[in-house]
Parts: C-alpha cells; sequence; structure tokens
C-alpha cells in the first residue's frame, strides 16, 4: 500500500522564491467553475511527488504571481497535470502565461487503459496507488476561506500524480502508443486556445 502522510502548506498570492520543487512538478487547479471567463481561478496546487503540497491561493483583484509562473512556463520543467485541458485554459486566462512542457494522467490513461472506460483520478489512484480518496469537495466554494477537509482534498490531487503517470506510461510503452500520446500532448496548447476562443465542439465532428 502506498501511503502518504499529507504535509500541506497554503501561500497566499505566489510559492516563495526560493521554493524548490524539483524538475517534475504535479499541478492541479481549482476553479469557481468551468466556465473560464465567468468562473475565476481561484488555487493552484503543487507536489514534487512526496507528500507535501503546496497551495497557492490567489488575490483574484490582482493574479500576480511571478514565482509560479517562472516554474509553469520554464521548459526545464516537467508538470504533471490530470485533464489538465481545464486547468491550462485558467492559467492562461488570469495568469496570462503558457504552461510548458506538461504530461497529462487523463490522456495517458484513455490510451493506456483501453480496456476501461473509466478514467477519473479516483479511479486511477486506487488502481495504481490502492488509496481510496474523497471526491466529496469536488464542487465546493474553493473562493473564501479554505477548510482543513479542501485542503486535503486539494493535496490529493496532486500527491499520486508521479506514482500515476510512471504506471500509465509503462503501459503506453508496452502498446507502442508512446508517439499517439506525444502527439495528443502536442495537440494540448491549440485545444485550449479553441476553448479560450469558445469553440467548445469537436471540430471534425460533422
Amino acid at each position: 500500500m502506498f501511503k502518504m502522510n499529507n504535509n500541506i502548506q497554503l501561500h497566499k498570492g505566489d510559492i516563495p522564491e526560493n521554493l524548490n520543487l524539483g524538475n517534475r512538478i504535479a499541478v492541479d487547479g481549482e476553479f469557481m467553475g468551468l466556465n473560464v471567463r465567468r468562473d475565476p481561478l481561484c488555487l493552484i496546487q503543487l507536489s514534487s511527488g512526496n507528500s507535501d503540497a503546496h497551495i497557492v491561493q490567489f488575490n483574484r483583484n490582482k493574479y500576480e504571481a511571478p514565482n509560479l509562473v517562472k516554474i509553469l512556463n520554464d521548459e526545464k520543467i516537467t508538470k504533471l497535470f490530470h485533464f489538465s485541458r481545464a486547468d491550462l485554459a485558467h492559467i492562461k486566462y488570469y495568469l496570462k502565461t503558457e504552461t510548458k512542457n506538461v504530461l497529462d494522467t487523463k490522456i495517458a490513461s484513455k490510451l493506456a487503459r483501453s480496456y476501461s472506460d473509466n478514467h477519473s483520478l479516483k479511479t486511477l489512484i486506487k488502481e495504481f496507488v490502492n488509496v481510496d480518496i474523497s471526491k466529496q469537495f469536488q464542487s465546493s466554494d474553493f473562493g473564501g476561506e479554505l477548510s482543513q477537509a479542501q485542503l486535503k482534498y486539494c493535496a490529493n490531487d496532486v500527491i499520486y500524480l508521479h506514482k500515476i503517470h510512471d504506471e500509465l506510461y509503462k503501459i503506453i510503452e508496452r502498446e507502442n502508443r508512446v508517439k499517439l500520446y506525444e502527439d495528443c500532448l502536442k495537440f494540448l496548447r491549440t485545444r485550449v486556445d479553441l476553448d479560450l476562443a469558445l469553440f467548445k465542439d469537436d471540430i471534425w465532428s460533422h
């Protein structure tokens, strides 16, 4: 059983300038909803793959987080997401930056786990880490003061992503789907730009 004792740190506005999370960081965002223009970016959580989670709570009157933006924009640092599409759109719209060098466990799961129709983070954590997490706070108010339960929920969204991606990638390699995965990741930036331009539907559909 892969078990973690969470060490969760909440940062107001930005991460500290001297915070070193390494060159492979799990990232997730929390918003007031999924409509980017209506629903503000409230939080970004980060983890280096150990039990620690760093959560940034933004001042929504002025999104100024230069230390966080520097990490997101750094090509040399790999960023691991689960369903990055929504996160990347909110980050680009509110923090005015591109997130570079992105991996995505949901895309990886859909390519690796063709034996399943369920690609939720909860399912992946249970399958690959053997931990049951609660998604009770998935639809909750992240715009105000945060409870300890909400902070734990946010931490769970990032602390397992390294392990999950490693396991999924083994299957992708075994099934000779690496290039497919890489090509999907290359298209992410365009998919985000389509979302921000309000093209929500599949542009290839009839």
